[in-house]
């Protein structure tokens, strides 16, 4: 097993360890469910925003953008 997967990173000319990391996410996919569990954790994890106006800080990174 191990042989025809160093032979498919050859193939494919990419290490033993990517083609093993692109075996395991394709053979385990979240569920929608998991994707939701997922999210919420991460967004457990952040801080609140407040009052972010969101629009007005993407357009103030995306006008620094273009003064530079």
């Amino acid at each position: 097993m191990i042989e025809s997967l160093k032979t498919k990173a050859e193939l494919k000319g990419c290490s033993l360890e990517q083609v093993l990391r692109d075996v395991l996410t394709n053979a385990a996919p979240l569920t929608p469910e998991e994707k939701i569990a997922l999210f919420q954790k991460l967004r457990a994890m952040s801080p609140p925003l407040g009052d972010v106006d969101t629009r007005a800080a993407i357009r103030r990174g995306r006008d620094d953008e273009f003064d530079e």
